[in-house]
């Protein structure tokens, strides 16, 4: 498929003060009331979460996430901008700048949003001039963030005025505002849960990292529940296959709307690692009133969900306001996260955004005294050493090339481990060791190895005479049919002297190979002067041993076909010439 066929989906985010004209201002631009809610319309005051579309000339489709502004739903704010492209930021000129216009923005930065512009709304009450000081303010207010080079558009969602400008301000940004990636590990935070009559479950969010197509088979956490796709919906249209970047509704098929609630997360099964254990950079606000320890009820945002978290400081001293720091935080519930996921950390007890980061490792595996996080695919190899190609993607969202087979390993490690095998082998018997008995690291670089020799269970030294010529081997010789008991061999030597056929073992007595030949030779020339059959007495006295040994070896000769009992005597199998 060419560039320019692929649909441009984009998720817009508004942002700002409580009663500044967020809603209004997009269903000025959507013709869409986000307000879904009765009392949302009454009080004229939104309270979750809404949602409307916008299709522009050149084909692409923006998803509005209408947030509240007021303060006490903060957390449904926070749930709403967790996946967003650009924020359409709303300061009403009537107002100004409010103590909920620097924490959106604070939150938005903190979540690494790159791109915006600013609605100067309500222009037609209030006056020109005290509409350019709130301009001049603005420009001063975003110096040195991601809006420092938005455009400030001055707009009045009643009257219409600067909707045309501002629509046309936002398709051009969107037009070189990059589309999400297609990683083929699709994640979807839900927002919204309800059931339709007929249909069942329905689950909306913004699809990221992937398509999901109906009948894909979907794995929901927390809850761990696998179920299927029914149905997809997409900007209003029903559609086999759900592209990143798009406002999806998911109907769900066997699963109850009460089983679910915002915050749950629909990926693919065995593509995500579920953590509550993670290490991140913390930057903390600088109005933040307190440093920050362990000490404290804190509650974690990522994507839409909310946890309850206790953290730990890594290192000696705790984060001061406006510092960076690194912290472990502990979630209540496991949750599908990777390196680089963005998150809010707020304290209930003050009630105050604290600051916010990004995740450095959802699987710390050092202890929190010694961990130094930081955002290297590198570092996660190294503190591990071996890690699956699989379980490395789960972690980072990065695919790396297998270091060998089924592995991505730390390189020192990597060749400690062959030099230690190879020492192993160039130490061994003439048998070398047995691959059964290696770990799943040593056998994963036999394939490194030089100068070494595969056979059967065995992996031996190049060139070294193995066991065709064993000691053993020439004390059953020397001895053919009264051999000696096996107390001078190693067993697993022995084992694999009889897997090669050197040795014949029968009924726990080992012979050579060259005894069962001569056997044979001898059993033959008997045969040829008796062909009516010989006894087991005139094979013993022919051979010159006991019963003891004779009986194991006609017993071999019979299963392989050189003799045949018939009553009390031999006679010449199939394959005796």
């Amino acid at each position: 498929m060419s560039l320019a066929n692929v649909v441009r989906n984009h998720v817009v985010c508004t942002a700002g003060h409580v009663d500044h004209g967020k809603s209004s201002l997009v269903q000025a631009l959507t013709g869409v009331d986000p307000d879904r809610w009765e009392e949302e319309k009454r009080r004229g005051l939104t309270i979750d979460l809404g949602f409307a579309k916008k299709s522009f000339s050149d084909g692409s489709n923006v998803s509005f996430i209408d947030v509240p502004g007021h303060e006490r739903f903060l957390k449904n704010m926070l749930s709403g901008v967790g996946s967003v492209d650009v924020c359409l930021f709303v300061v009403a000129a009537t107002e100004g700048w409010k103590p909920q216009s620097e924490e959106h923005l604070r939150i938005l930065q903190l979540l690494g949003v790159k791109r915006g512009i600013v609605a100067l709304t309500k222009v037609s009450i209030a006056e020109p001039d005290l509409c350019e000081i709130a301009i001049l303010e603005l420009q001063e207010i975003f110096e040195g963030t991601f809006l420092q080079e938005a455009p400030i558009v001055k707009v009045d969602s009643l009257s219409g005025e600067g909707i045309a400008e501002l629509s046309n301000e936002l398709e051009s940004l969107l037009s070189v505002t990059p589309v999400a990636e297609d990683l083929q590990r699709p994640r979807l935070w839900i927002d919204r849960v309800f059931s339709v009559k007929g249909s069942g479950t329905i689950a909306t969010g913004t699809l990221t990292g992937g398509t999901i197509s109906v009948d894909d088979e979907v794995f929901i956490s927390p809850g761990n529940y696998q179920t299927r796709v029914r149905a997809l919906h997409t900007h209003n249209v029903d559609v086999p296959i759900a592209s990143p970047g798009s406002r999806v509704a998911v109907n769900l098929s066997g699963i109850e709307h009460q089983s679910l609630s915002r915050g749950f997360v629909i990926t693919k099964p065995d593509q995500w690692f579920l953590t509550s254990v993670i290490d991140a950079d913390l930057q903390v606000l600088p109005n933040v009133s307190n440093e920050i320890s362990r000490r404290g009820a804190y509650v974690v945002y990522i994507g839409t969900s909310e946890h309850y978290a206790k953290i730990r400081v890594l290192g000696s001293k705790p984060i001061n306001p406006g510092e960076i720091g690194h912290i472990r935080i502990f979630l209540n519930e496991k949750i599908p996260l990777v390196l680089g996921d963005r998150f809010i950390l707020r304290e209930s007890g003050r009630n105050q955004t604290v600051g916010g980061g990004q995740i450095l490792d959802p699987e710390p595996v050092l202890k929190a005294s010694k961990a130094k996080p930081d955002n290297s695919i590198e570092r996660i190899i190294r503190e591990r050493g071996w890690v699956t190609t699989s379980h490395l993607e789960a972690l980072t969202g990065v695919k790396r090339e297998a270091t060998v087979p089924g592995w991505v390993v730390h390189p020192p490690l990597l060749q400690r481990t062959i030099q230690t095998l190879q020492n192993q082998i160039n130490d061994a018997g003439p048998l070398g060791i047995e691959i059964s008995g290696l770990n799943n690291h040593q056998r994963a670089v036999i394939s490194l190895l030089k100068g070494v020799v595969s056979e059967g269970n065995f992996i031996r030294k190049e060139g070294s005479t193995n066991l065709h010529n064993h000691p053993f081997l020439e004390d059953l010789k020397s001895s053919p049919f009264k051999p000696p008991e096996p107390e001078s061999i190693d067993r697993k030597e022995l084992r694999e002297l009889v897997r090669k056929g050197y040795v014949i073992e029968k009924n726990g007595i080992f012979f050579s190979e060259f005894a069962i030949l001569e056997a044979t030779q001898i059993i033959s020339s008997l045969l040829n002067e008796k062909p009516e059959g010989v006894t087991v007495a005139e094979i013993r006295i022919a051979l010159n041993t006991t019963r003891k040994y004779v009986l194991p070896i006609l017993n071999h000769l019979d299963e392989i076909g050189v003799t045949l009992r018939r009553d009390d005597v031999r006679i010449a199998g199939k394959r005796l010439k």
